[in-house]
């Protein structure tokens, strides 16, 4: 089990109530940020859950202040240079994303705080979203100098072309009612309902046939999203070049030093 470098927690907490399977991030100190070791952790996770004909539906959720700030800047930081390492990240990200929706399970998300970057990109991946009204939303990539290429993979297929070009040119945060009714999440409410109504979806699939959901679910991906691998494959190997920027570098020192970035004049 892979735990926190800072304590013995585990990085992902697994918790079953009765035929749902919750799956909680557990690194709150830094909004959960999707470390290669996060993303083992949480890939090795779900292929428990895969393998367990008990479990009917899962819940992904996170603790602390925030659901998933993306990527750990401080870990890529620390490999710019090395593009095998960054494109083994992405590439691991990747399928590990893709789990979710191979999953026989349905997956709900349930997002309080912060969803940005690749943490918008695990919403996006889950089949249902239920959404605290004071979560907020945002591919800020750009910001940094790091555009957001794979997320964008799960978020273009949920919000659309222009919508998602928004959010990845601008880097803005978007509200929870805006990724409503883009169609980012299924529901928003308040933060103190956002576990009864993630039970309404629970309880409603636990009354569902689980041959019916498994088979429907592997068929409803099956024909929306043919083309899936081959975006990520092309996403992941664009986001390994980025990082050999020089403005990723300097995107992420200017991040972490909490100063303006110096972009490369070109």
């Amino acid at each position: 089990m892979l735990r926190n470098e800072h304590s013995s927690e585990p990085l992902v907490i697994t918790h079953r109530d009765g035929g749902v399977a919750w799956l909680t991030l557990n690194r709150p100190d830094r909004f959960n940020p999707l470390s290669l070791d996060m993303i083992h952790a949480l890939g090795a996770a779900l292929s428990v859950v895969a393998a367990d004909v008990q479990v009917r539906v899962v819940v992904l959720s996170a603790n602390g202040k925030g659901f998933c700030a993306g990527h750990d800047l401080k870990e890529m930081r620390s490999h710019i240079g090395d593009q095998a390492w960054e494109r083994r990240l992405f590439d691991c990200c990747s399928r590990m994303m893709m789990a979710l929706t191979e999953l026989p399970q349905p997956v709900i998300a349930r997002v309080h705080g912060v969803a940005t970057a690749a943490g918008c990109q695990l919403v996006s991946m889950c089949d249902l979203a239920v959404a605290a009204d004071t979560a907020t939303f945002a591919l800020p990539g750009v910001n940094i100098g790091v555009f957001c290429s794979t997320p964008a993979v799960g978020v273009a297929r949920n919000i659309g072309r222009k919508r998602a070009m928004e959010m990845l040119l601008t880097g803005r945060l978007f509200d929870a009612q805006t990724a409503l009714a883009w169609g980012l999440v299924n529901r928003v409410v308040p933060l103190a309902d956002l576990d009864k109504t993630i039970q309404l979806y629970t309880d409603v699939i636990l009354a569902r046939s689980p041959a019916t959901i498994r088979l429907g679910k592997a068929a409803f991906y099956a024909q929306l999203e043919r083309p899936l691998i081959e975006a990520y494959d092309l996403a992941s190997e664009s986001m390994a070049r980025n990082l050999m920027l020089d403005d990723a570098a300097e995107g992420m020192d200017a991040f972490l030093q909490k100063r303006q970035a110096a972009w490369v004049k070109t």
